[in-house]
């Protein structure tokens, strides 16, 4: 096993943790949360950069607030979906993420797509329709927030994947709350909601997780190709699932569960036939 594969598989269950965190506090608005991480976020990456000495700006400064400009947007969409819509369910339409990867990926950093690919990301997207028509929890809103917040990471993975030699990871994650701190502290101010008992741990617990799971990513992606290790995302619908029903309570119909499917396989399909 490759150190790309065993980054992203870490990288995925550390990224479940943080959902469960972030439905654990649904009073909590979503770019409230978002500031707790940025904070948390920025101290930790400036402990490490400063420690091991590496120049925090990096070199390739467009790309860098590029990704920390499209990583800011998905993160802002999907922390607000992830509390409105069931965990799985919200797992599954953030999986649409690679799909842009590879479409964007043609365009940002040179990679093909060969033409019966484009018939896996139909059925990707079919998929989210199913889910769509068959659990009245989930509205047409709330798959054009995933669709949207999906875009925006693919972006920001192929920001990651054009940086893999010029810049250190901890230069990339650091640029997310730079961009992210004074957009949330100004927005926060107009909807705080004052958090109580174990709200605090919560949402330090969401800076934690998504520091680590975003360090493990972006070591993963530098490591590997894009379609290689995106594919082992996928292993956290697994762990979404076990989470939302031990924890929430949640459950679904079979049709739900069939447009889950369709919607991974495509994926599936789509990374195994690039590597042929």
């Amino acid at each position: 096993m490759s150190q790309g594969v065993k980054y992203m598989l870490f990288a995925s269950f550390t990224f479940t943790l943080m959902k469960v965190c972030v439905k654990l506090v649904p009073h909590i608005p979503a770019i409230e949360i978002i500031l707790f991480r940025s904070v948390i976020s920025m101290a930790i990456s400036l402990f490490f950069l400063t420690r091991q000495r590496v120049p925090i700006w990096g070199n390739n400064k467009l790309v860098l607030v590029g990704r920390g400009v499209a990583g800011a947007t998905a993160l802002v969409i999907y922390f607000s979906l992830l509390q409105q819509i069931p965990l799985a369910t919200a797992s599954t339409l953030q999986y649409l993420a690679p799909i842009f990867t590879a479409v964007l990926g043609i365009f940002l950093v040179g990679e093909k797509v060969k033409n019966i690919q484009w018939l896996f990301f139909a059925m990707s997207f079919a998929g989210i329709l199913v889910i769509q028509g068959f659990d009245p929890r989930i509205s047409f809103i709330h798959v054009v927030m995933g669709i949207v917040a999906s875009l925006f990471m693919g972006l920001a993975y192929n920001f990651i994947r054009k940086l893999k030699t010029s810049e250190h990871p901890l230069v990339i994650i650091f640029y997310f709350p730079l961009i992210m701190l004074p957009i949330s502290g100004i927005w926060t101010s107009f909807v705080w909601v004052r958090p109580h008992g174990y709200d605090w741990l919560v949402l330090v617990l969401v800076g934690i997780t998504t520091q680590i799971a975003q360090f493990l990513m972006t070591k993963a992606y530098q490591k590997e190709e894009l379609n290689k290790v995106s594919i082992l995302t996928y292993i956290g619908i697994i762990y979404s699932l076990a989470f939302g029903f031990f924890i929430f309570d949640e459950t679904y119909n079979l049709f739900t569960y069939g447009g889950m499917a369709l919607v991974l396989s495509g994926v599936v399909l789509n990374v195994m036939w690039k590597k042929t």
